[in-house]
């Protein structure tokens, strides 16, 4: 029987037919192990695993310029920096909690992140303040001079831990305006029975001064100013005073701002959300904390050098000059409540006194450097 013999190109086709149905068999295995979407898996390729997602409250209404878009610039770069591992989700005041319960949200776990304002919890810590502004404290280089390389954040840690929180620098406005207000200020006679809206401090500075400090959140400021509930507030400075439109109802705008030279805003993160990240997103929300801590304060120079003109020269502002007795005359109403409060809580005592150590060495160096060129300029 003669033999019967195969294209000599067979054993190469036979062994890629082998090789394709081993290929196709794997592709339909992994296929079948790979999670779907909706077991939590991602269907495109890069996409991030084990997705962190993140509540981040405050007080401020949404995106209001400057103040609004410290958090919301913070979450853009927290996401972006961790490839889309942390979402954090940016509320508005009144969205989950009220302007003023951004504190205790986070404390209780409710919400893992806030943006704020220390001084609004002096009724909790009397020290609070200081991680704000306080009357005649430091402006906004020397504070953070103190946050980072003074002792100052691990200050602040140390008296937010037992409300379960930590604090991180979270924006600056630089020192603000002294206010808006409808009664002329000649004299220290002209506070008493003035109405304020003045937080932390400075409200009561303004108190034993004769007027009366009320503390109300700012989406409700204009309403107030129109319709007499108070002869004046302040507010920030001129970027966010120009939006609000305080030059429609107010007829005077006062300076210096001596309740805030400084104002700084707080990130506050919940202490078992910040422990639960892995270590590489820690490093990531402090980093995006301290960027925007200095990119507002950058922002704040900037829009406010417009603003004030545009206040003056388009709106005919009458910008005015704090009389230097009234000045003087809170200065000391100051400082004997610093001592008083000193003498009555120790926690404020020690605060107060590595805040104002700190000043003195600043103050030194500022005279003959920022204050020298200023005069000289």
């Amino acid at each position: 029987m003669q033999a019967r013999y195969s294209p000599w190109w067979m054993p190469t086709v036979i062994a890629l037919l082998s090789l394709c149905c081993v290929a196709l068999f794997a592709a339909l295995v992994l296929d079948r192990a790979a999670p779907s979407a909706s077991s939590g898996g991602s269907a495109s390729r890069g996409a991030p695993q084990n997705v962190i997602t993140w509540d981040l409250v405050t007080s401020w209404p949404k995106k209001f310029p400057g103040l609004g878009l410290g958090p919301e610039n913070f979450a853009v770069m927290v996401e972006e920096m961790s490839e889309g591992r942390l979402i954090v989700n940016v509320h508005g005041a009144n969205t989950i909690v009220p302007p003023l319960g951004v504190f205790d949200a986070v404390s209780s776990g409710s919400v893992e992140m806030g943006h704020s304002a220390a001084y609004y919890w002096k009724g909790k810590i009397a020290a609070a303040p200081f991680f704000t502004s306080v009357p005649f404290g430091m402006n906004a280089l020397e504070y953070n001079s103190w946050m980072y390389y003074g002792g100052g954040l691990e200050l602040w840690r140390e008296i937010y831990a037992p409300y379960n929180l930590i604090p991180f620098p979270g924006g600056n406005t630089g020192v603000q305006m002294g206010g808006w207000f409808n009664v002329e200020i000649n004299s220290i006679e002209d506070i008493k029975g003035l109405k304020m809206r003045i937080p932390g401090l400075g409200g009561e500075v303004f108190t034993r001064a004769g007027g009366t400090a009320v503390n109300i959140p700012g989406a409700e400021l204009y309403n107030a100013l129109q319709t007499g509930v108070i002869d004046a507030t302040e507010w920030v400075g001129p970027y966010n005073d120009l939006a609000i439109g305080f030059y429609q109802i107010a007829d005077y705008y006062y300076y210096p701002g001596w309740h805030e030279p400084g104002p700084a805003l707080e990130f506050i993160v919940n202490q078992e959300a910040f422990d639960a990240l892995p270590e590489d997103l820690q490093k990531i929300v402090e980093t995006a904390a301290r960027a925007v801590n200095q990119d507002m304060l950058d922002e704040y120079q900037a829009r406010s050098n417009n603003a004030l003109t545009e206040l003056r020269e388009v709106y005919a502002v009458d910008i005015r000059r704090f009389p230097d007795d009234v000045m003087e005359m809170f200065r000391r109403h100051a400082l004997a409540i610093y001592e008083e409060q000193a003498a009555q809580d120790p926690l404020f005592n020690k605060v107060y006194k590595h805040y104002f150590d700190f000043l003195a060495r600043a103050r030194e160096y500022s005279e003959i450097s920022e204050k020298a060129y200023f005069e000289l300029r």
